[in-house]
């Protein structure tokens, strides 16, 4: 066995020769100054076997022979240039048991350009553009190789390239661990890509195509699965889990079919696909998820998916969400253990259902809205606030031989909504087994309700829905409950002695409560936890008058007052006009309240609310006040529901909104409060008599959500600014705050509380009123503190406040 020599940057290294002829044997042996010198010298069939050592040599393979490493001693066998490729095979070569390591941030570490070679136990530990590239017509069959490059692509396979890799592993890639494109097409068998910091697996651009098989993507700094641009994919028996972005993103006209795939512990969307993506899953399981099980967007793209199972979700989104005209199919799946299950949302949008369990849904199963489509076909919906919501104009589809059980509100249709829905049952519904309100319609055929804690069907508003051959069985509240006018009924039973029945006419106070509560809630009736006496008056007691001379009682305010009477004065002249015959003038009675805490919207509100009933405009006068933490919802679809209770229970009377610019932050992203806005912009237009709406908050802030909301501004007839008060006003409100509890301030007090009031902050904590009533509070523990050290104090001791008694300034 010759020895060659190297200079002395090089390792000591012995390469054996040999070649095996047909027809004779010869053994060819010689000194050669470098190991490429070596690979020049070989014929096609020889075997190199290369002495351990460090070569710093760029090693070009272009003969069918093999190169390897010594037996015993994995590793021992380094080459590794100062910079270019390595390693280049452009041959039909068997590599095995080397290491390859790279430095060129410009060039792969080892460049595959033609050939069917065999790379085996290779280990490619670089920081080059690509550990391992193959490119053109090579076919490489590539066994048990690493590659650990933390400065670019793990594995690229472009321009055509193919191969298959069998038990590889990328530990590590500073991009995606395995890149396809360029009409690229290798196969993927038993492999490991992981601690990625772009896509675990890239396919992309026409003609490119990746087949993977028993293989796991985890631990990435990105997408697991990445399909885009014409690309296809086919993974069967694979696991995604553990990214930082979307498990599996397709993008334009992209191809995947999943089958026995597993995807899960992942932050964003488990699968998002766009752009006329298609995708096909079989018998695949999507869990632990942050947003959506399925995310589906845009014309054209289509889900198919089948014994397939979604649950366990992690954030608040629903499981499936399909919009913009794209379409999803579940047979035979099943959802559960999710916030929503299914949303279908958009004109052209659609979703088919077939022979598939929605279990354990804690917000709505199946919602349908925007003019979208959905088809249920023998779908079982068990453990759901809402079994399936059909919210408004142009949103529709059929449901047919569905059951749903253990549910809020079996089905709900709103706004317009018209599905058909043929021979369903809804069991054991909390509160309403079919409740349709707010203008849906909607045609139910042969459907039936047992067991409800309320009503069976109950359809309000007036809806004009089409109820044939449906039966009730148990209904707590009875089986039908219709308003006047509503359904058309045909041959419905119910085991209870009257039959169908339209609503009785209630007295006046409850029928407001059973008519209008919940026009998108589960099940109207009057709530008295959210309406106690003190807040919600039954009527207006005192005259418009009366309810003026207390707003006149109020400190400063000078210039609301006039407003407030001068919007009295256009009502009562208005409503005197019409008894006369003539013809009054339009009022719009929504109000913006605009100033800083503590000034007295909210007391304002209050009596204007009053003043309205006591003129016969409101029916109640009551005030309900909200915020954006009782409107917006955590979850799509639920601030519409939190909006519309709390414009119903406000119906009669008062809905003020304070800081009502928070429904609308500056970066407010996919912020749900547009949908508050809108829901309630709606209603505003749809119910104009029945609630006056007051929006309220800073100055600054109120005016840049009214200018950019103007939806919202031109339903409003005017802002009414309130100012801070004067030191003399804040000391006006103590004064009435002593004189209510039977205190007195003694002599100096009123000017010691003159210069407390004129040198407070009015930074933002300064409440005004609030700041003024929290500062007599003070005084009265600060006295407490200094009476009770007194053995027998008199009438002037427990009354008398003094200047020792103010606060601290803050």
């Amino acid at each position: 066995m010759p020895r060659w020599g190297q200079s002395n940057s090089m390792a000591q290294g012995t390469v054996q020769v040999t070649h095996t002829g047909t027809s004779r044997w010869r053994r060819r042996t010689g000194e050669y100054t470098s190991l490429a010198a070596a690979l020049e010298a070989a014929s096609d069939g020889d075997v190199l076997t290369v002495a351990p050592g460090t070569y710093r040599e760029n090693l070009v393979v272009e003969r069918a022979v093999t190169l390897r490493g010594p037996e015993g001693s994995p590793g021992s066998v380094r080459i590794a240039p100062v910079d270019g490729v390595p390693l280049t095979v452009r041959a039909s070569a068997l590599v095995q048991d080397v290491h390859v390591e790279g430095q060129d941030s410009a060039a792969p570490a080892l460049l595959v350009e033609d050939g069917a070679p065999e790379l085996t136990d290779v280990r490619v530990m670089t920081r080059s553009a690509c550990g391992i590239e193959v490119r053109g017509g090579a076919r490489p069959t590539v066994r048990r190789c690493t590659v650990d490059n933390p400065g670019g692509i793990g594995i690229g396979v472009l321009d055509g390239g193919g191969g298959v890799f069998e038990e590889c592993e990328v530990v590590a890639a500073g991009q995606s661990g395995v890149s396809v494109r360029g009409g690229g097409h290798p196969r993927l068998e038993r492999c490991r890509v992981h601690h990625a910091s772009g896509a675990g697996l890239s396919v992309t651009g026409e003609g490119s195509g990746l087949e993977a098989v028993g293989c796991e993507v985890y631990e990435i700094k990105g997408s697991g699965v990445q399909v885009t641009a014409r690309a296809a994919a086919h993974l069967t028996d694979c696991g995604v889990h553990r990214t930082t972005s979307d498990g599996v993103t397709l993008d334009t006209d992209a191809v995947l079919t999943l089958a026995d795939c597993r995807i899960h512990d992942i932050p964003e969307n488990a699968v998002d696909l766009r752009s006329r993506s298609v995708l096909t899953l079989t018998r695949t399981t999507v869990r632990e998820f942050g947003r959506n099980g399925l995310s589906v967007w845009d014309p054209g793209t289509r889900v198919d998916a089948n014994q397939c199972e979604i649950h366990d979700s992690t954030g608040d989104y629903p499981a499936v969400w399909v919009s913009d005209g794209a379409t999803a199919v579940l047979e035979s799946c099943r959802v559960h253990d999710v916030p929503d299950a299914l949303f279908v949302l958009d004109r052209g949008s659609r979703v088919d259902v077939v022979d598939s369990d929605l279990t354990q849904v804690r917000n709505t199963a199946v919602s349908v809205s925007d003019g979208a489509t959905a088809q249920l076909d023998d779908v079982r919906i068990k453990e759901a606030a809402t079994g399936a919501w059909f919210r408004d104009h142009g949103s529709g589809g059929i449901l047919a031989n569905c059951t749903v059980d253990g549910t809020q509100t079996g089905v709900i249709i709103t706004k317009g909504a018209d599905p058909t829905i043929e021979r369903c049952t809804v069991t054991s519904p909390a509160e309403a087994g079919f409740y349709v309100s707010a203008g849906g319609r909607g045609s139910l055929d042969r459907c039936k309700v047992t067991d409800s804690g309320g009503y069976g069907f109950h359809v309000i508003d007036g809806c004009r829905t089409t109820l044939r051959r449906c039966r009730t069985e148990r209904c707590a509240r009875g089986g039908y409950e219709f308003a006047e006018d509503g359904p058309l009924v045909e041959d419905c039973t119910s085991d209870e002695s009257g039959g169908v029945r339209p609503a009785a006419v209630p007295d006046p106070a409850p029928q407001t409560a059973t008519q209008t509560a919940g026009l998108l809630g589960s099940m109207p009736g009057p709530r008295p936890a959210e309406q106690p006496a003190a807040t919600v008056p039954a009527q207006a007691s005192r005259s418009s008058k009366a309810v003026l001379g207390e707003l006149d009682t109020l400190v400063g305010l000078e210039s609301v007052k006039r407003e407030v009477r001068a919007l009295t004065d256009m009502i009562e002249v208005g409503r005197r006009r019409q008894e006369a015959g003539l013809k009054a003038a339009s009022v719009r009675r929504h109000l913006v309240f605009t100033g800083s805490p503590g000034t007295g919207k909210t007391t304002v509100a209050r009596l204007y609310g009053e003043i309205l009933a006591s003129l016969g405009v409101l029916e109640r006068g009551h005030l309900v006040e909200v915020s954006r933490v009782d409107l917006v919802g955590e979850h799509i679809g639920s601030t519409a529901i939190r909006t519309q209770e709390a414009f119903d229970r406000a119906r009669g009377g008062v809905l003020f909104i304070d800081e009502a610019y928070a429904l609308s932050p500056e970066d407010s992203g996919r912020d749900f409060g547009r949908e508050a806005i809108d829901t309630l912009v709606k209603l505003m237009e749809d119910h104009r008599e029945a609630v006056v709406v007051i929006v309220a908050g800073y100055t600054a802030e109120m005016n840049r959500f009214l200018s950019v909301n103007p939806g919202v501004a031109s339903r409003f007839s005017r802002t009414i600014t309130f100012g801070d008060y004067a030191p003399e006003e804040l000391l006006r409100i103590v004064e009435q705050q002593a004189e209510e509890h039977e205190y007195t301030l003694g002599q100096g007090t009123g000017e010691a509380l003159l210069k407390y009031f004129t040198a407070v902050p009015k930074g933002p904590a300064f409440g005004n009123g609030r700041t003024a009533r929290q500062t007599f509070e003070a005084m009265v523990e600060r006295h407490a503190g200094r009476v009770a050290q007194l053995a027998t104090p008199d009438t002037d001791d427990l009354t008398l406040l003094y200047p020792e008694d103010l606060p601290d300034l803050p």
